[in-house]
This record gives structure tokens, sequence and C-alpha cells, in this order.
């Protein structure tokens, strides 16, 4: 650690932002999945969705096209408001570095680029989060050695800017990256909330993608406790 910079409390719950990226196939919607190493502290050897912590920059980003207002307004549900644009940007950051993905519309960053956003915009595209859909919120419960308030969000293939089965600009921090199934993914090393969230995924896919409200495993209480965002 560097010295004069604070110790990083490690057991806080930070927010995280995951995406499910998506398409039709043969047998029916697939999804994009990679494994976490055997060496990682937090869901060791699972398969996963790409995803990851928010960072302080994030909220600086420029979009080129915001949220759609239902999901900024089911964002802000039981969390501090204002996060939802930070949590796009989030999404499209831990995309592109965890598979090389653009989620992005061509055009010119404004100012300084950040450092963890200096690839994605050496592509000459802004982060796009016009065709995110908030599906799924989960806080990790207590005792685990890293616990997030991770909000999922849903996006087609087709809104991949290039070719959405070329990984070459990823980093080695999920391999095996690969369209699976939904049915198929059930089979594999899968995170308890990962089954959960694979299952809302298909039913929610199987009646055309249209929410009703956003399922929150709520880890935050003494409690926990299983809710509805946009209900009201």
């Amino acid at each position: 650690m560097a010295e004069g910079k604070p110790a990083i409390d490690k057991s806080a719950v930070r927010n995280a932002a995951t995406v499910i990226l998506w398409r039709d196939g043969a047998e029916g919607p697939s999804v994009l999945m990679g494994q976490r190493g055997a060496g990682a502290a937090f869901m060791p050897s699972k398969y996963v969705f790409p995803g990851g912590a928010l960072d302080a920059g994030d909220a600086g980003v420029p979009l080129a096209r915001p949220l759609p207002a239902p999901c900024l307004a089911r964002l802000d549900e039981r969390s501090a408001p204002g996060l939802g644009g930070a949590l796009a940007a989030c999404a499209v950051r831990e995309l592109w570095e965890e598979t090389g993905l653009v989620i992005g519309a061509p055009g010119a960053w404004p100012g300084a680029v950040p450092d963890d956003w200096a690839g994605f915009a050496a592509t000459g595209r802004l982060p796009d989060a016009a065709p995110f859909s908030f599906v799924f919120r989960a806080i990790t419960p207590p005792g685990r050695p890293r616990r997030f308030d991770a909000r999922f969000f849903l996006a087609r293939a087709d809104d991949v800017a290039g070719d959405p089965d070329d990984f070459s600009q990823a980093s080695d921090e999920l391999s095996h990256l690969h369209w699976v199934p939904i049915a198929e993914a059930r089979r594999l090393n899968l995170p308890f909330i990962t089954e959960v969230v694979l299952a809302e995924v298909g039913a929610l896919l199987a009646r055309g993608g249209r929410s009703q409200s956003v399922p929150f495993f709520d880890n935050s209480g003494e409690r926990p406790m299983f809710r509805r965002l946009g209900l009201g």
C-alpha cells in the first residue's frame, strides 16, 4: 500500500455493475459468460457475466446517450440518488475491459480521458447507456471476502459496435469467454445469484423483454429481504 493512502475496507459494500449480453440462437437465447480465475478472491473458478466495481471516475464519464428514464427511476429506489449514469458508465467500462466489446456511439471525448478509459476512447466512441435495461439488483451477503451492491444491465449483442465474437482486446480477468444458451449455462459452475439472474432473464426474454419490476436481493440489513423495485 502506498504511504499516506488509507487502507481499503474489503468488507464494505461497493457499488458495482454487471452486463448481461444476449442474442438469439438455434437453441434459444444465449448469454455471454466467462470464468473467473481459480486464485480470485471473489467467486474463484465461477462462470459469471462481465462486471465489476464502480470507479470514482465513472461519475464524470460523458455518455453518448443516457439510460432510459424508467431504468434511472428504478436505480434510484432504495439507493443513493443520481448513481444511474455512473453505474451505466461502469457497465460499459467493465464490458470493454473484460471482453473487449464496445457499447458506444461515435464521438470525441470532451477534455481529458481517465486512464482506465484510454483504451475505450481510442476506439473513437463514447459510452452509450441507451441500449441498457436495468433488470436485477443484488447485495452480497455479510461474511464474504468481497461485498457488492450489483446492478445487472441487459443489452442485445446487436448493440455491440463491431463483431460480438471478437474478444481479442479482452483482459485476462475472465477466461473461456463464450456465448452459451441459457439452458446450458445453468449446468456451468455458477454462483447462486447468477443462477437466479439467469432464471429471471430467461423468463423476461420469454415474455418479450418487458419488465414490470426489478427483483432485488437485499442483504443490507440484519435479515435478507427479497424486494421488487418499480412497483410504486
